[in-house]
């Protein structure tokens, strides 16, 4: 199986969605959502979920895929790992935050 590493977007986005899950549904739900986060990382590297391309004309290269209310975007790295680089809430626009939180 190969791995996944979060990177510098996506660790700041978790600590946003962990946040704000726990200030409205409660500490137990926060803790079972990012858990459930890190289960779909798994998922995504293990290929157990589809590797959706995202669409060539946003001009980013990678894939995504849903889970729950939030879409998590990766790149495939060079030593073959997983980068997952955001994870952002069905209601924001993506490209435009894939592009903040991608790799410089």
């Amino acid at each position: 199986m190969t791995g996944f590493r979060v990177q510098d977007g996506a660790s700041r986005r978790l600590d946003d969605i962990y946040v704000y899950t726990r200030d409205h549904w409660g500490e137990e739900q926060a803790v079972r959502y990012i858990r459930g986060m890190f289960q779909r990382f798994d998922d995504i590297a293990a290929r157990k979920v589809p590797w959706r391309a995202i669409p060539a004309e946003f001009g980013v290269g990678g894939f995504y895929c849903r889970y729950e209310h939030h879409y998590i975007y990766w790149r495939l790295l060079s030593d073959g790992a997983v980068g997952i680089v955001t994870v952002l809430h069905e209601r924001m626009h993506q490209m435009d935050r894939f592009r903040e939180d991608g790799p410089q």
